[in-house]
């Protein structure tokens, strides 16, 4: 495994799935439920490589496609598993990350116990959880949102133009 570290209990998995139940496995990521659920389904998406924390993101076609990857497999997951619960998914920033390891919360709320959802909450500036939306919204490649841009403006334009051609 590629950056693997050999202290960080989330790359002893990779390298020893027969020690952790695993829910999910590709060439990419890993799932599992998590030793202390904090919801009546708890589960984390790990990268196979090792990548600290959110910080260790960067606007990058590759981060923003691994993030949006492990996001398709908890939802995945949480929708075949507990499909009538609300779902939330997000990552701890540091200071406030257990493992150095990238992972992903994925939970079926409510919170078990209520007072675990203290440990999820936005610190904004400060760091706390963060939402996985958000933090693609952070890591989206600057050349995507300009594509994504000028593909709105294309259908504006030709909308418009069918509006005039409509009206006369």
């Amino acid at each position: 495994m590629a950056g693997a570290n050999q202290a960080c209990i989330f790359c002893e998995i990779v390298r020893n799935p027969t020690t952790t139940r695993l829910l999910h496995t590709d060439e990419k990521v890993i799932a599992f439920q998590d030793i202390k659920p904090a919801a009546q389904r708890h589960y984390l998406v790990i990268p196979k490589e090792h990548i600290p924390t959110v910080n260790d993101l960067q606007r990058r076609d590759e981060d923003y496609s691994l993030v949006r990857h492990m996001l398709s497999v908890g939802q995945e997951l949480l929708r075949k598993d507990a499909p009538q619960n609300i779902h939330r998914f997000g990552f701890h920033q540091p200071p406030f990350n257990s493992v150095d390891h990238l992972h992903l919360h994925c939970f079926a709320l409510p919170y078990v116990p209520r007072w675990k959802a203290i440990k999820y909450k936005s610190l904004g500036p400060l760091g706390g959880f963060i939402e996985a939306e958000t933090l693609l919204e952070k890591i989206r490649p600057l050349l995507s949102k300009v594509l994504v841009t000028v593909n709105e403006i294309i259908i504006l334009q030709l909308n418009w133009r069918r509006c005039v051609l409509a009206a006369s």
